[in-house]
């Protein structure tokens, strides 16, 4: 069995069952979604990457805010990806939002999709859910195209929350194999300086999660 079998295995076990109420139950503590996609801004006929769409909820509010736009995601589990399908179709958006079953951490976007550079790419929420997420970073990055954005949302430190409060979130997400990056502000500003960008990032909401977000030259 391959790492990519193994992992998408792996996720379709956990979410088999949780994705059919995996929208209802992550409204409540997946924060900063919604600032996010208000973020993302699109060019107009532009093109938008998520890396990890799961049930498509992001997708959907991004092709309804931006109608102009072509909207795209990925996810390693076939069964979230059952649910994407018939979010799409419930919304009357899939014409407009094309998906594709692979492996964050090495995926070819061309062979996926038909072009391998994006307007914007996005990670929420996934990056935390990723072994390899290093690797799944850089894979984000290297799928925009000049002058574009990637932008991530996840988990921050809760620096600025009770002590009792952080270790509580952190023992419950690791029961769901989610570990927050606390070194995603490292990372992101690494790529920046290897890629001549423009790096953005702050912490939301007490630091219980932090968004960022890197500007390519044109």
């Amino acid at each position: 069995m391959t790492a990519t079998s193994a992992g998408a295995e792996a996720m379709d076990g956990i979410y088999r069952y949780q994705r059919h109420i995996y929208d209802l139950t992550r409204r409540y503590y997946l924060l900063g979604r919604n600032e996010l996609i208000t973020m993302l801004q699109p060019p107009a006929g532009g093109s938008v990457l998520e890396i990890g769409c799961g049930t498509a909820r992001n997708l959907v509010l991004a092709a309804r805010r931006y109608p102009d736009a072509r909207f795209f995601g990925l996810d390693i589990s076939a069964e979230m990806l059952k649910s994407a399908e018939a979010t799409l179709r419930n919304h009357g958006l899939e014409a407009r939002v094309t998906l594709a079953q692979g492996d964050a951490t090495r995926f070819d976007a061309r062979a996926l999709f038909g072009q391998p550079k994006f307007d914007r790419v996005f990670c929420s929420y996934s990056l935390s859910m990723i072994p390899g997420w290093e690797a799944a970073l850089r894979e984000a990055g290297k799928s925009v195209g000049p002058g574009g954005e990637l932008h991530v949302v996840d988990f921050g430190g809760q620096a600025d929350l009770p002590d009792w409060f952080g270790r509580g979130l952190r023992n419950w997400l690791a029961r769901f194999h989610v570990t927050p990056r606390q070194r995603l502000q490292d990372a992101m500003s690494a790529m920046a300086s290897e890629t001549g960008g423009t790096l953005s990032f702050r912490s939301i909401y007490k630091d219980y999660a932090r968004l960022g977000s890197i500007r390519l030259t044109a």
